[in-house]
């Protein structure tokens, strides 16, 4: 059998690097896309050399001819894992900047609907293939000052939902994980725009957060489940974070 061949984006960090990682234990051949090129190439030659079978391709999926075009370069594609995305700003609708809207809409439901469009063909003529959309549980709840970030995770719920429902007579699967607390090395700080306290006091005394291998772990499991079965929903927390809002902290 041909070995079946993943396309991951942003998997320069966190939950992306840490899929690549894991799909390709898995048996899969990983595609590594994202921004920072050096990131996503010394992560290759890393499962190159544990020998896995991996490549990089710098990309930015907000980017729609770079994405058609490396679509177009692409042999075969069974299992897109869109997984590129980010939080700016944990600013109230009364002062938030559109900018920061905008940046997030782009990278969260945009990148995914680049690439979704640009390998559902190969996806399908794979005759057992994936899209797997990483969202997040801010998807599916609200809270003060994350409007922005839950808008733009709610579209890509939504996307994922309504895929599922159009190509039902097609031999893919939609899946969808929404994960909470993830302390991973740039989410918060991305948010926070680099000011390391602000991030850590994200995560202060929360005893075990989830981390990038959690999520990708859940996701591998997921991804390697018989083609005919369909996880359309997984929602993943810490055990200290019962909602969006309610998380236990020791201090």
């Amino acid at each position: 059998m041909t070995t079946p061949t993943a396309v991951i984006t942003g998997a320069s960090s966190g939950i992306g690097a840490a899929t690549a990682r894991h799909l390709a234990a898995a048996g899969h051949r990983v595609v590594l896309t994202a921004r920072r090129a050096e990131r996503v190439e010394a992560l290759a030659e890393e499962l190159t050399k544990a020998g896995y079978e991996a490549e990089a391709h710098p990309l930015d999926v907000t980017d729609r001819a770079a994405v058609d075009a490396f679509a177009a370069a692409l042999d075969r594609c069974d299992v897109l894992i869109n997984n590129a995305g980010g939080a700016f700003g944990l600013d109230s609708v009364a002062s938030a900047d559109p900018g920061d809207w905008s940046a997030m809409y782009e990278v969260n439901v945009l990148g995914v609907l680049h690439m979704t469009q640009a390998l559902l063909p190969a996806l399908i003529a794979s005759g057992a293939g994936t899209v797997l959309v990483v969202s997040s549980t801010a998807g599916h709840g609200t809270y003060e000052g994350g409007a922005g970030y839950v808008a733009a995770k709610h579209g890509a719920h939504v996307l994922a939902e309504t895929l599922r429902l159009e190509i039902v007579a097609e031999p893919v699967r939609v899946i969808e994980i929404a994960p909470g607390m993830v302390r991973t090395d740039e989410f918060s700080l991305t948010r926070f725009r680099g000011d390391a306290a602000k991030a850590a006091k994200v995560y202060q005394g929360v005893a075990e957060p989830l981390t990038a291998d959690d999520i990708a772990d859940t996701i591998t499991w997921a991804v390697t489940r018989p083609p005919h079965v369909n996880v359309d929903l997984l929602v993943v927390r810490p055990r200290a974070q019962a909602s969006n809002t309610k998380v236990h902290r020791t201090t």
